[in-house]
């Protein structure tokens, strides 16, 4: 198949026009015409995604993060956005980015179920699709009423987190659950307004978690990569379901930063 075919099954889970305005998703490095027999998916374009990559003999690096964010000026090796661009063309790999646009279609409804939610709502609605509102994150209902510590310990289950910042009374009773995978910061509203008990979700500061319990809204912070690594398996699943002959390998888990 070649870098196009795989692009228009990638447009069928997410297709780009449901990405934010100020993402990049789409094909950021290569040859559209490029035959692709085998694909690395990575949740980022980074130094060790793109060496792994090659290791692979890959043709096609799947990211959920973008490797450019912004408009480069200059591709040469003194940048660091450059190298990685440079390293990717040398090696005759192409880079695909679904970024928000995977956010909104997949990785949101991917989350809830993860969580065991039902009767599930868009939580920060971006756009509108042919069945209706579509957006960031989902609210909706766990199995039951069950203590803010009990959600703790499901939210570790579920995304195999060992970790997590927390923001509420461990004794809290919660029953409606917000959940948006990555940053999660500019949510917080929305969950208040659908009347969520909790928000799990990543990258909380201080201060917002603070002012989000004081409002009756307990944060579970299980860290960007934390829920968002369910990415990697998906797509894997999603691909090898849809390809023939391509061999689809994920990137193990591997957090980019440790607890000392």
């Amino acid at each position: 198949m070649t870098c196009r075919e795989i692009i228009a099954l990638l447009q069928e889970q997410s297709p780009e026009t449901f990405a934010c305005e100020w993402d990049n998703v789409g094909l950021l490095v290569g040859d559209f015409e490029q035959e692709v027999k085998k694909i690395y998916i990575a949740l980022d374009a980074a130094e060790e995604g793109i060496e792994e990559a090659i290791a692979q003999k890959a043709d096609l690096l799947l990211t959920h993060h973008p490797l450019i964010f912004k408009g480069l000026k200059k591709v040469n090796t003194e940048d660091f956005t450059g190298r990685r661009v440079l390293k990717l063309i040398e090696n005759h790999i192409s880079c695909y980015a679904m970024h928000t646009n995977f956010d909104v279609k997949g990785m949101a409804d991917l989350a809830a179920t993860y969580m065991g939610l039902s009767e599930c709502e868009v939580l920060d609605v971006t756009c509108q699709g042919e069945e209706g509102s579509e957006g960031i994150g989902r609210v909706g209902m766990l199995p039951g009423e069950i203590s803010l510590e009990e959600c703790i310990a499901l939210v570790k289950r579920a995304f195999d987190v060992k970790m997590v910042k927390v923001f509420g009374d461990l004794k809290l009773t919660v029953r409606k659950a917000a959940i948006c995978p990555g940053s999660g910061k500019s949510v917080i509203s929305h969950a208040l307004h659908a009347g969520a008990n909790v928000l799990v979700t990543g990258d909380i500061d201080h201060h917002e978690g603070m002012d989000a319990a004081e409002q009756g809204l307990a944060i579970v912070d299980a860290g960007h990569y934390g829920v968002e690594k369910i990415f990697i398996p998906y797509m894997v699943q999603y691909l090898r379901e849809r390809t023939k002959g391509i061999e689809i390998v994920g990137q193990p888990v591997t957090q980019p930063f440790r607890y000392l």
